[in-house]
């Protein structure tokens, strides 16, 4: 496999399972070091179990066994005190920070209007002001740094249009994808590059009870919204890991500011 992050450091959140597991497996793999961070924990408003902290520690098996370094943590990007300390301890250990993937993120199910405000909250508080903190702590170290930098938010394809059940999860993967294009414009005299990643279904264990039955009940109108051009369901945790790889890498090095589909062509139904 191509090295193509060899003395470089990559920080993910997330990264205990799923997408943030596999996206610091690939950077590992492609020569970087690791900051990984998990709040390894239930929340109150999904209906499937968070990860655990024997998830993070199998990303940290798999991570050093692809020949990385990673310095791993139980924190909760709603915290931002405690991000941003892990971080720094990150970056004094590998000595810099070049790649920042803002991963975190969770979803419940339910009609716009029936959504409970503890759904409401922490689903923002998650999704949206976790990857501000995450942006936030990181911004300073690469401005400090002098040498540039990658940010990638992972939304989804519910950041670029509407997907039934989920409005809570939708306005902020719309949010995100609003600050990454805002971020894309204030960072670029520093070299910085900020892109967003937009998945369809992905094979991480985030599934919610409460779709099926939504699902089921208003199928015959809505069911045309969550097609997929091509003939397969769910994408793999490591093709999204090897298209933030490459958007995070000198390859891509003229693309800012961009929303980057990794949808099976649901966007284009």
């Amino acid at each position: 496999m191509t090295r193509r992050y060899e003395g470089k450091v990559a920080f993910i959140t997330g990264a205990a399972r799923g997408q943030g597991r596999a996206e610091a497996v690939r950077f590992a793999e492609e020569g970087a070091d690791i900051i990984a961070i998990d709040a390894c924990a239930d929340f109150a408003s999904t209906s499937y179990a968070g990860a655990t902290e024997e998830d993070l520690a199998e990303t940290v098996r798999l991570v050093e066994a692809a020949g990385g370094k990673i310095a791993a943590s139980k924190v909760d990007v709603r915290d931002f005190a405690a991000l941003s300390a892990a971080l720094a301890a990150g970056i004094e250990q590998f000595g810099r920070l070049d790649v920042v993937v803002a991963n975190a993120g969770i979803c419940s199910a339910a009609m716009s209007w029936e959504i409970t405000a503890e759904q409401w909250q922490e689903t923002i508080d998650v999704n949206l002001t976790g990857v501000f903190h995450t942006a936030k702590a990181a911004i300073p170290h690469l401005i400090e740094q002098g040498e540039g930098g990658a940010m990638v938010f992972i939304s989804s394809v519910a950041g670029l249009k509407g997907i039934p059940f989920t409005g809570h999860y939708v306005a902020t993967k719309h949010a995100i994808t609003g600050l990454a294009k805002t971020m894309a414009n204030e960072l670029g005299e520093y070299k910085i590059r900020v892109n967003t990643v937009h998945p369809a279904g992905v094979a991480t264990g985030m599934q919610m009870a409460e779709m099926g039955p939504l699902f089921e009940k208003h199928a015959a109108t809505l069911s045309p919204i969550f097609m997929n051009a091509l003939p397969t369901y769910l994408t793999e945790p490591e093709e999204i890991a090897a298209t933030v790889a490459w958007l995070c890498s000198d390859e891509a090095g003229q693309v800012t500011g961009a929303q980057i589909p990794v949808d099976m062509g649901n966007l284009n139904r």
